[in-house]
């Protein structure tokens, strides 16, 4: 699989990751992430839907386990290499053409505020071909539209396996609207992770 991997990655170069999740997106996050080692030069920006009112703890649960540094994404926040950023609760997460976060109180898309196209679509606009986009498990179809972004850019756009997903309604809306580059088992996506990193560390 690596093989192949390297093949499909054979001269593009990569500038960020974006990763989005619902329903079973914490524990699928709990298998790819850690394990990637510090100073890796992605930055990778997660967007996991959570509960209106109740504020996240993601940041501080990866923040144990992982090599990399994690943060919570804040307002005009330059997105920084080497780092995983979780959106923060009750706001949407974009990236700006300055390649700085911005937080927003538009309301709900999808019923979920973040929500990951608002992320996906954005950072398609900013790093265009250079966008690695990851959509995981979940339970409505926020992020397929996010995701046809990434790939319209020219982007490299990966969907978790829907028969290995938790709850496949989000990989399956995002294979309908538009065929991803990849559909793999979370294991694979942990590989192909590690595999960015490591490549861009060796050029």
């Amino acid at each position: 699989m690596k093989t192949s991997f390297s093949e499909l990655l054979q001269g593009r170069a990569f500038e960020a990751v974006v990763i989005g999740a619902s329903a079973g997106g914490v524990s699928a996050l709990l298998e790819i992430l850690p394990g990637l080692p510090a100073g890796a030069p992605l930055p990778i920006v997660v967007v996991v839907h959570m509960m209106q009112g109740r504020a996240s703890q993601l940041a501080e649960v990866f923040a144990q386990r992982m090599a990399m540094a994690v943060l919570e994404a804040e307002d005009k926040q330059p997105v920084a290499a080497g780092t995983v950023y979780f959106a923060p609760s009750g706001y949407h997460l974009s990236v700006e053409s300055d390649r700085c976060f911005s937080l927003s109180c538009e309301a709900p898309h999808n019923f979920s505020r973040p929500a990951i196209d608002f992320i996906m679509a954005s950072a398609a606009d900013v790093y265009g071909s250079a966008l690695a986009g990851v959509l995981l498990t979940g339970a409505n179809h926020d992020g397929a539209a996010g995701l046809a972004a990434i790939g319209e850019a020219g982007g490299l756009t990966v969907v978790q396996d829907p028969d290995e997903a938790q709850v496949d309604v989000m990989p399956r809306a995002a294979i309908r609207l538009r065929t991803p580059d990849l559909i793999l088992p979370l294991r694979d996506i942990r590989t192909l992770l590690a595999l960015l990193e490591n490549r861009l560390e060796r050029s």
